[in-house]
């Protein structure tokens, strides 16, 4: 009875002990193979390995790299220092959830998908020093929920937008030509607002504009206009409140742009026959203002007629009589007689076809009367 009763009391002791040796001994497994020239990752090593260093040989980190890395889901510490690694794909590491350490310095990484971090909940070290990354998105560092420690100098970067509900202890930047503009305001604002330190502050400078290079990236004086540009840090909460908003935003607008365009669509052919009328109006409009002005000077030279028959004997018996009146009259002298044909004869219709020519010499036509 007294052995029963003593091996339920230390059972929970017992059991504690034993968790501890398996923890103890699931941390102990390590596997180095640096500087053998590998240039995939093995994959006949041991599944329980928590520690894998690969750093110093050739590796690229590939597809067929990924998928073994996903074999080893009880690694806690990885090192890749030193391979050749140029980018990293979406769900490199997915697998990994009980990573802590990530270590990839010293490779020609540039390119960094969006999801290339997923599944590493754990994280809390992520190593990318003396690499080739020119900028960062911010949402890269989403899923690193206990990221503590963000290690980035001896890279390109110029400009480091800081994420949100990013809750580091240790960042290291220097090494990197920060353009110290008024968009780099908001990463000062956190590097003294926040809970983070920044080590080798003092060697972490601007390195351009030239006016500014003396100065430390959190010690650069900006003016009240960059201070106008940059709006207020938003807390998780609000943060995740405007989040929802803006779906159900979205989702509104979605539904009703699709019930526009089931609306234009049904409309296009009406709105097609308009514009086709409007066309052919405002031309014919433009043809008529062109040929009206033509259309009337073409009638008008048409406005004269030839001259009727019992006309043209009225007018030779005026003709005749004023003649016999003249010759009647004996005081009438040659010169006004000349002038009264003249006046006369202006009159008359040219039926001949002849020009009259009104210079004819008035001695000859006194000989003539």
């Amino acid at each position: 009875m007294k052995t029963t009763c003593i091996t339920i009391l230390f059972w929970p002791l017992s059991m504690l002990l034993l968790t501890g040796e398996s923890q103890s001994s699931r941390t102990e497994v390590k596997c180095n193979f640096t500087e053998m020239n590998y240039s995939l990752i093995p994959a006949d090593i041991n599944k329980n390995v928590t520690i894998l260093d690969l750093s110093y040989n050739q590796i690229t980190l590939n597809v067929t790299d990924t998928r073994v890395l996903q074999t080893y889901f009880l690694l806690t510490e990885l090192y890749l220092i030193k391979n050749n690694i140029i980018m990293l794909y979406n769900n490199s590491f997915g697998n990994l959830s009980n990573l802590e350490i990530l270590n990839m310095c010293t490779n020609s990484i540039h390119i960094i998908q969006q999801g290339a971090f997923k599944g590493l909940n754990k994280l809390k070290q992520l190593h990318l020093c003396q690499n080739k990354i020119l900028q960062l998105n911010p949402d890269i560092f989403l899923p690193l929920k206990h990221l503590i420690l963000l290690n980035l100098h001896g890279n390109l970067i110029s400009y480091f937008d800081v994420p949100l509900m990013f809750h580091l202890e240790l960042i290291i930047l220097y090494g990197n030509p920060w353009n110290c503009s008024c968009s780099l305001l908001n990463l000062q604002n956190w590097l003294n607002t926040s809970n983070v330190t920044l080590e080798n502050e003092n060697i972490t400078t601007c390195a351009y504009p030239d006016i500014l290079k003396c100065y430390s990236i959190t010690t650069v004086p900006y003016n009240a206009e960059c201070y106008s540009k940059i709006s207020p840090p938003i807390n998780e909460d609000l943060y995740n409140h405007f989040q929802s908003i803006n779906n159900s935003t979205f989702n509104s607008s979605l539904n009703n742009l699709k019930n526009s365009e089931h609306k234009l669509l049904g409309k296009s052919w009406a709105f097609l026959v308009g514009v086709v009328v409007t066309v052919l109006m405002t031309s014919f409009l433009i043809f008529i203002a062109i040929k009206c002005p033509i259309w009337y000077n073409f009638l008008l030279s048409y406005n004269h007629h030839r001259l009727e028959e019992h006309e043209a004997e009225t007018y030779d018996d005026c003709f005749t009589e004023n003649s016999s009146s003249l010759s009647q009259a004996p005081h009438t002298n040659s010169e006004e007689t000349t002038e009264i044909f003249e006046q006369l004869h202006s009159f008359v219709l040219d039926d001949d076809g002849f020009i009259e020519d009104k210079y004819i010499d008035t001695h000859e036509l006194r000989e003539e009367n």
